[in-house]
């Protein structure tokens, strides 16, 4: 079966602690329309308590169970509702991967005076400052949870770098900790990219590794997920997930699928770091994400012939995560590179109807979403999509198997074929422009056979001719998908 994850959640879901029931009521519906995963939200306490996003984690043990950071619950709801959304989930029959953030953490209890080097946010090759006394949030006690789960309480022995110092109020400098240094195996942006925000986790302290160890081993055990989606990666030192993940597929006896988020255009780095951890996860494929936002923005100027190019799908299929768009992403985000609401069904077909790559669905593309627009003026709207998603994924499910043949020959106008397999016979037609209503003459080995086209741009349908091809059209700057009656 050909397998569909949703991330089941992006920056603006709604805080009012009704996620995790609201994935209750879904989750039949998800499977049925075709989603075999769901990518949830990180599900621990996180510095802003019940309103955070969950990226500033506080707290990995707190799963919305203590009073911790002015709330019970996260902003996703408690652990109770999250332990059963993801049993409701699981009994649809879909696998459950969270999201997992071990670059640093936030919120510190209390203050510690230590010793530390001033560099620059742009360039940590070179210092900008003399090693000086800081004051600094690197207390993690745990007040609300006390020894639950966990008796191990933080402080800066545990970090090497932080980007705040109480003694000098708006300075903007990463400070590395005296007799520390910067990891290796990172992203070489900044000259080394080790550090990224609040206290950095020093992945050399046996200590720091061995709570991560174990806290992997206490989410299996008390939550039950499948896999995980692991945050800023190009940030951790990339001989630390071989170990990690390594060690808790071996305490779950089974695979554990892993993607992890290496945020980086470059294809030749993501190669570099699937090497690195020796196939143990995969990439979300940043360059193609990078073409659809290019290529809807350009509209019939953008040679879709070249859309590929350049790709993981198109180099490492098997490891490559397809998206059309993230919670980062989004409009008002920081990595903010928003796909045009014309041509997501357009994107959204190059990843769920052909070969290669493990596609997943944004939340709001399928449900649609409002949200206050941070920098002034109207709010945001990102459109929902579901009614042509549904039909993409049941062709998914149903249609796109077997050879693929691809007619990618015409700058506004590409296409391609699957012609099934033995149980899945029926074929399909893809066709789609950026530019006026056009047609494909395509193969798809079927002669004299009736074709119909699923989006319903056109009500009537095609018939092949006696050699098997067609003349497969899609209207103005749009697409058409085809299959077997």
């Amino acid at each position: 079966m050909n397998g569909t994850m949703m991330q089941y959640f992006h920056w603006y879901t709604s805080g009012e602690g009704t996620h995790w029931t609201q994935l209750v009521q879904d989750a039949d519906a998800l499977a049925q329309a075709g989603f075999t995963a769901l990518w949830l939200p990180p599900a621990y306490k996180g510095a802003g308590g019940g309103y955070d996003v969950g990226y500033g984690i506080y707290d990995l043990f707190d799963l919305g169970e203590f009073d911790q950071k002015g709330s019970v619950r996260t902003k996703y709801g408690t652990k109770d509702q999250y332990v059963a959304a993801v049993k409701a989930a699981q009994k649809a029959g879909m696998e459950i991967y969270a999201d997992v953030v071990f670059n640093h953490k936030d919120g510190g209890d209390s203050t510690e005076r230590i010793r530390a080097t001033p560099f620059s946010r742009d360039n940590r090759n070179y210092p900008i400052g003399p090693t000086q006394d800081i004051e600094v949030y690197t207390k993690f006690d745990f007040p609300g949870r006390g020894n639950k789960y966990s008796s191990m309480k933080w402080n800066h022995h545990h970090f090497d770098s932080v980007n705040h110092n109480m003694l000098r109020q708006n300075d903007s400098s990463v400070y590395l900790f005296e007799g520390q240094g910067f990891e290796q195996f990172v992203d070489l942006e900044k000259g080394n990219y080790d550090f990224l925000l609040g206290c950095d986790l020093d992945m050399g302290n046996e200590q720091v590794r061995g709570e991560l160890m174990y806290w992997g081993r206490w989410l299996l055990d008390t939550v039950g997920v499948d896999g995980f989606r692991l945050d800023a990666v190009k940030h951790i030192p990339a001989w630390f997930f071989r170990q990690w993940l390594d060690h808790v597929r071996e305490h779950a006896k089974k695979p554990l699928f892993c993607v992890g988020e290496y945020w980086s255009a470059n294809i030749e780095t993501l190669h570099w770091y699937l090497a690195e951890t020796g196939g143990r996860m995969s990439l979300f494929d940043v360059p193609l994400h990078h073409h659809f936002h290019q290529a809807s923005r350009q509209g019939a100027s953008y040679d879709l012939r070249k859309i590929f190019d350049g790709t993981l799908v198109q180099q490492q299929p098997a490891l490559a995560v397809t998206i059309v768009e993230n919670h980062d992403t989004q409009p008002g985000q920081s990595l903010e590179a928003p796909v045009e609401p014309w041509f997501k069904p357009l994107a959204y077909a190059m990843i769920l109807l052909r070969q290669g790559g493990y596609p997943c669905v944004f939340h709001p593309d399928y449900y649609g979403a409002e949200y206050p627009n941070e920098r002034g003026g109207y709010p945001v709207i990102l459109y929902s999509h579901k009614f042509l998603l549904d039909r993409f994924l049941k062709a998914r499910q149903e249609n796109a198997y077997g050879e693929q043949i691809d007619y990618f020959d015409h700058p506004n106008t590409i296409g391609w074929t699957r012609l099934g397999d033995a149980a899945h016979p029926k074929a399909m037609a893809v066709v789609l422009t950026n530019s006026f209503q056009a047609y494909k003459w395509m193969d798809v080995r079927r002669p004299n056979t009736k074709f119909v086209d699923i989006t319903e741009h056109h009500s009537e349908p095609l018939m092949t001719n006696q050699d098997g091809w067609g003349q497969f059209p899609c209207p103005d700057g749009s697409i058409s998908v085809w299959v077997e009656a």
